[in-house]
């Protein structure tokens, strides 16, 4: 197959159009970022890449906190919004109808629409040319209680969350397989006398835990607040 060489670009897709919330909840703010990931999963560490200039960066920067919450198909249109509209002019909570929630751990608030929200506090700031970095720590996590089934267990398909590639938005469609289908002993004929042995269990069967050091408690008096699954790595 024939390539050709381009210079140094940022083509790295699909990533997530997440609405990152700042500020508190006197005077919030939204900034929309495809720019972020998972550093690492023990402590549980994510970044956000800022540009300087953007009234967003001076709100993170002061706080040391901020919100990741994650855009489903409901939530494009506020989505591409935010990341076009400048908070030193406009309310972005008003403008595009969202409801600021307080969040349990800090002080920037929750998007109340977005199904998953991260309550993130900075760690480091690392200056990287045309961005900044922030590496913050995810203290809590948000779940909405529709996406559990009785067993805790989070179904995170209902949420419609999408992509962004090059440009567009996309909605996820089919699954394709699940971490580590590709060398996934097939179940036995249930006909079989090995099949009727107990087995262990995979991952995914296994229920998330309550956050350490808080127990059953949430911050809204609901249900236990759980870890997001976990990642390959």
């Amino acid at each position: 197959m024939a390539k050709v060489v381009w210079n140094p670009g940022a083509l790295l897709a699909p990533v997530a159009p997440t609405m990152v919330s700042c500020g508190s909840m006197e005077h919030p703010n939204i900034i929309t970022i495809a720019w972020t990931g998972i550093l690492s999963t023990h402590p549980t560490m994510t970044y956000i890449s800022v540009r300087p200039q953007r009234f967003s960066h001076k709100l993170i920067a002061d706080s040391g906190e901020f919100v990741i919450n994650l855009t489903t198909r409901e939530l494009v249109r506020a989505c591409d919004t935010c990341g076009v509209k400048s908070g030193a002019q406009v309310n972005k909570f008003e403008l595009m109808g969202l409801t600021p929630k307080r969040a349990s751990q800090v002080s920037a608030p929750l998007i109340g629409e977005s199904p998953i929200n991260l309550e993130c506090r900075v760690t480091q700031r690392l200056p990287m040319g045309s961005h900044e970095v922030f590496i913050a720590k995810i203290v809590a996590v948000n779940v909405e209680e529709s996406l559990l089934d009785a067993a805790g267990k989070l179904d995170l398909q209902k949420c419609g969350l999408v992509a962004y590639a090059h440009g567009n938005y996309y909605a996820l469609g089919e699954s394709l397989g699940s971490f580590g289908y590709s060398v996934r002993k097939k179940p036995l004929d249930s006909r079989t006398p090995q099949n009727q042995r107990k087995g262990r269990g995979t991952h995914a069967d296994r229920r998330q835990k309550p956050i350490s050091g808080h127990g059953a408690r949430t911050h809204s008096g609901g249900r236990p607040r759980r870890k997001a699954a976990g990642n390959p790595q």
